[in-house]
């Protein structure tokens, strides 16, 4: 069971959350619990560090920054005791749950379950401290934002656990947002591979490394709410899917930026001399367009980044120096809009529907991109909810009673 930064932001939720757990050991379960810190502690945190020293010492950010899930592990636990259930709390060096020494950012290596195993043989409550572990040289390592998921995820591997649920502040998986389109349907069931492409394109229930580490060691997720008592959505393999949707959800990411290149010479290795710089900045790209003049000379070449980095790929293309163009354009008013579904690998037409419909709409794609389970297109920002809503009606995902 991991519990997210606003199921366990004071005490009164804490108990809560202590109350959910005891019913899980009432109905005859070992309950292994992670926990992150108490909404809005991290932040502080982080900004403590960077007031002390801007320019600061990475393990001492760690040691800081990972202070807050051991409060909330050892309250937890403190509860726990309190309402007559045997618990313990477990900070990351004391499993100890093994990582690279890359601080803030740290991969988990290897995770001793030997002592916890024991523990929950003896019907202890483990409640662990999320985010954290430590490195060879012994020193404390977080693993980036969101990073009590990955820690759930992992140690429901190394336990050989039945499932892992991540309480959180919805109560599962939309076909897209509620607060756009009142008439999205939570999902029953969705595939590893559907999850993670709508958490990469904007869905914010779960983080992109944690489903793929779920996959990979096929940990079966349900993510479900802390506040009620509904079913969640399960994230299965997709052999658990009987009947599988063309389409399982819209997503869309806000934070996309275009940058086109006019008239750059149409050389072999002209793409690898713009996209080197970038790569070697750390800039990620995603959507990618070329034009080709009809003399074959000169071509556009249209691509996206993330909003927050428009302005230093601009930086890195205009210093380079390889690349001739006759003008750099970026526009940071724009979204990316997704179609995701597993059944898309054996339904023609999807992206023919998709395009008919925002035409309709009278909304102009500027960037088309494409894989086995998902579709993407790149559209004016203020168009946004409009095409949400009309993808979502024309792939019959709104629920029965709203639509």
């Amino acid at each position: 069971m991991k519990f997210g930064g606003t199921s366990v932001a004071n005490l009164d939720r804490i108990r809560i959350v202590a109350r959910r757990v005891k019913n899980e050991v009432a109905a005859g379960h070992s309950v292994a619990v992670v926990v992150s810190a108490m909404a809005g502690t991290t932040d502080q945190l982080v900004k403590w560090v960077e007031e002390a020293s801007p320019l600061h010492d990475a393990r001492e950010y760690d040691t800081v920054v990972s202070s807050g899930e051991q409060v909330t592990a050892g309250l937890l636990a403190l509860t726990l005791q309190n309402m007559g259930v045997s618990a313990r709390s477990w900070l990351g060096w004391q499993v100890p749950f093994r990582t690279s020494n890359i601080h803030g950012s740290a991969r988990i290596e290897d995770i001793d379950t030997r002592q916890m195993i024991s523990r929950l043989e003896d019907n202890i409550v483990c409640v662990m401290a999320g985010f954290q572990g430590i490195s060879d040289d012994n020193r404390i390592t977080t693993l980036g934002r969101g990073g009590s998921d990955t820690s759930a995820v992992a140690l429901a591997a190394a336990l050989d656990a039945d499932r892992c649920d991540i309480y959180t502040d919805v109560e599962g998986v939309y076909t897209t947002d509620p607060r756009i389109v009142p008439a999205a349907r939570k999902l029953e069931k969705i595939t590893y591979e559907e999850m993670l492409e709508m958490a990469s394109l904007g869905a914010k229930v779960l983080q992109t490394r944690s489903v793929a580490m779920a996959m990979n060691h096929g940990v079966r997720l349900q993510v479900l709410s802390s506040f009620t008592d509904r079913p969640g959505t399960l994230v299965v393999d997709e052999d658990e899917i009987v009947e599988k949707q063309v389409v399982s959800g819209i997503a869309y990411a806000r934070n996309e930026a275009k940058i086109t290149l006019v008239g750059v010479e149409n050389t072999p290795g002209i793409a690898g001399k713009i996209f080197g710089p970038l790569a070697d900045g750390h800039v990620n790209v995603d959507m990618i367009i070329q034009n080709i003049s009809e003399d074959g000379k000169k071509t556009d070449l249209t691509f996206t980044v993330p909003e927050a980095d428009v302005d230093k790929a601009k930086q890195l293309l205009e210093t380079s120096g390889h690349v001739k163009y006759a003008k750099l354009m970026s526009d940071k008013d724009v979204v990316k809009i997704s179609v995701i579904g597993v059944g898309m690998r054996s339904h023609t037409g999807v992206a023919a529907r998709m395009f008919e419909s925002l035409a309709e709409k009278g909304i102009n794609i500027q960037v088309i991109s494409t894989s086995e389970i998902k579709i993407s297109v790149l559209i004016a920002a203020e168009y946004n909810e409009l095409a949400v809503r009309a993808l979502h009606t024309v792939f019959g995902l709104d629920s029965d009673e709203d639509a």
